[in-house]
């Protein structure tokens, strides 16, 4: 099965759930990353629960605070 991840193709040999991808694919800070899914925003709640199939498109977003000027 293919993925995408951060417009990477990744193969994986079974479907896994959000958690398992993220050790997987290595992002950075698990805890506090944003995962969309086929454009569609997961919750953290859901990342056990949501499992990724062939052809999904998945991206780890990482928002960081600006200061002002």
């Amino acid at each position: 099965m293919k993925v995408t991840v951060n417009g990477e193709e990744l193969a994986l040999e079974k479907p896994v759930n959000i958690k398992e991808l993220l050790v997987i694919a290595k992002a950075e800070q698990p805890d506090y990353v944003t995962v969309q899914k086929n454009d569609a925003f997961v919750d953290h709640a859901e990342f056990e629960d949501t499992f990724v199939a062939d052809g999904d498109a998945i991206e780890f977003l990482y928002f960081m605070g600006g200061g002002s000027r």
